[in-house]
């Protein structure tokens, strides 16, 4: 890899799929357990990559998503139905942005589709 191509680390920590924080901060990040996210990793809501000792690692991203969940489990859903809601949550939002990239597209330069 060049010196040019390799990425500055201040622009990893601008990506919020970068996994830069450790199980331990994770969870103190969102104020949950590791226990918590270990759960919604078996649950499939979100899966952390690993370190090369392979420890867990969570991007800002996922840890969005983990902090959802756990506010519907702290709500009195089951963790399973939480992970579930959080997912769907998340194929709407991303349709919902696609929709309106696509009616932006169709409209064409300079149309405002914005009522």
């Amino acid at each position: 890899m060049t010196p040019e191509a390799k990425p500055r680390t201040a622009d990893r920590f601008d990506d919020d799929d970068y996994p830069a924080y450790t199980m331990g901060r994770a969870a103190e990040m969102i104020g949950t357990t590791p226990a918590f996210l270990r759960a919604v990793g078996e649950a499939r809501l979100i899966t952390p990559l690993r370190s090369e000792g392979g420890h867990r690692r969570y991007s800002r991203y996922q840890l969005r998503i983990a902090a959802r969940a756990r506010e519907l489990v702290d709500q009195g859903t089951p963790i399973d139905a939480a992970c579930r809601i959080v997912i769907l949550e998340d194929q709407l939002e991303e349709a919902l942005r696609l929709n309106e990239e696509l009616r932006q597209e169709a409209a064409g330069p300079g149309t405002d589709t914005g009522s």
